[in-house]
């Protein structure tokens, strides 16, 4: 029996990398046509880059193998709820559907905060679908920040 493509598993292994690496646990996974163009996690401390997120590494390296800035045919799962910089890249990349694990009340950017996709200067908002494996988003995370981003 063929084991389940499971990209949402995918991005947990990258955020799971990310923690082990020592930075903030977020992975992320771009597919199209079910296969994975790009995976990701976290890597701003490694890079002293703050734009190193998971999202931001995946979309950059799911355009190189494209051969194309848009992937409207792509869809992107990440553990974390993406934050405005990550939505805007979102945006700009055409990615069709957004998968995401745990809200970020206090960082996010689709859900909470800003909710870039409603906003009426937002160019592309791809269809969205929250809370894919939250608690088990949110045991990695306060596994890290202890109560930190989810529950300040």
């Amino acid at each position: 029996m063929r084991e389940a493509f499971d990209p949402m598993g995918l991005a947990f292994g990258e955020a799971q990398a990310a923690a082990a690496r020592g930075e903030i646990p977020v992975g992320a996974v771009v597919v199209r046509d079910g296969a994975v163009l790009a995976a990701a996690g976290n890597e701003t401390l490694a890079r002293n880059d703050p734009t190193a997120h998971a999202e931001m590494l995946a979309i950059r390296a799911a355009t190189a193998a494209a051969g194309s800035q848009r992937l409207a045919d792509a869809d992107l799962y990440v553990t974390l709820e993406p934050c405005t910089m990550c939505a805007g890249a979102i945006s700009f990349a055409r990615i069709r559907r957004l998968y995401f694990g745990a809200s970020d009340p206090k960082g996010g950017a689709v859900e909470s905060g800003v909710r870039f996709f409603s906003q009426p200067t937002c160019h592309h908002a791809p269809d969205v679908y929250g809370g894919l494996r939250a608690r088990e988003a949110g045991a990695l995370l306060r596994g890290v920040f202890g109560r930190g981003l989810l529950d300040d």
